[in-house]
């Protein structure tokens, strides 16, 4: 299947925007036109020997203004603190009709809206979208149509799988598909340790952990039955895996894992008003 997109300017291309890119250049998606733009002339540079028009501010302080000149979907790639200085100067050089995709935390959208007249999308993608693997919440400005984001949707369906939230769920979206990447890190290192410590080497510990991570993702993913089930697959009745799982409920994981949620809201609550 053929995904079809319109001509897209890539502003700023970090780590997400990086990601949507990798999305548009893989086979099966077709865009009607490409630009991008970086802060220096060497990333710009490593973007044209993969056949992308890219251009750096360094090279022409008019980068961002020409890129989206002609574009129907403009994705600021930028860090928070710019997004509204960047969207000021676009403003008179971007077509009216314009989708702008903001990617960027604690950015509002009627914040935006202050700024840009036309159609607004906020995305929050994880970094799984770096290998097509990722989880994107998206949430619509009150001036976006349909069709607006129906293109938006396309386009990040290009990285993974796409959410469509109210905007007032996009922090807590965050707080567990966006940060949760770090969540699994966080535990496939603590797990390894573990083994470390139980006299494995660090081969041992990996190929164990990431191993038994990896393959419990992947019979998940092809299994109709929820994690409960699988779960319960796993644990015989008085095993040694019931006392382990008995040793993380007396832990209170799931109060842990709320608090976890919760912190990571909150700070982007606190994002959202600085």
């Amino acid at each position: 299947m053929t995904t079809t997109l319109p001509q897209i300017a890539l502003v700023g291309t970090g780590n997400m925007s990086g990601a949507i890119l990798q999305g548009l250049l893989q086979p099966g998606v077709k865009v009607a036109g490409l630009r991008a733009t970086t802060r220096g002339a060497a990333s710009a540079e490593a973007l044209v020997q993969r056949g992308v028009s890219a251009v750096s501010l360094e090279q022409d302080p008019d980068a961002n203004r020409q890129a989206v000149a002609d574009a129907e979907i403009i994705v600021l790639g930028v860090k928070p603190y710019q997004i509204l200085e960047v969207l000021t100067d676009l403003v008179e050089h971007a077509r009216p009709e314009a989708t702008v995709v903001s990617v960027a935390a604690g950015i509002t959208l009627a914040s935006m809206e202050d700024i840009w007249p036309g159609a607004l999308v906020r995305a929050m993608p994880n970094t799984p979208a770096q290998v097509g693997r990722g989880v994107t919440g998206l949430a619509r400005g009150s001036r976006t149509s349909d069709t607006q984001a129906a293109m938006v949707e396309a386009l990040f369906s290009t990285v993974g799988e796409v959410l469509v939230v109210k905007e007032d769920q996009i922090n807590a979206l965050s707080s567990i598909s966006g940060s949760g990447p770090a969540y699994v890190y966080l535990f496939i290192e603590h797990f390894m340790e573990v083994a470390r410590q139980k006299g494995f080497t660090e081969h041992q510990a990996r190929v164990m952990v990431e191993g038994t991570f990896s393959g419990a993702l992947a019979v998940l993913a092809q299994s109709d039955k929820n994690p409960e089930q699988l779960r319960v697959e796993v644990t015989s009745p008085g095993g040694s895996t019931a006392a382990a799982l008995q040793a993380f409920e007396d832990a209170d994981l799931e109060a842990i894992f709320a608090a976890a949620s919760d912190a990571a809201i909150a700070r982007a609550e606190e994002m959202s008003r600085e």
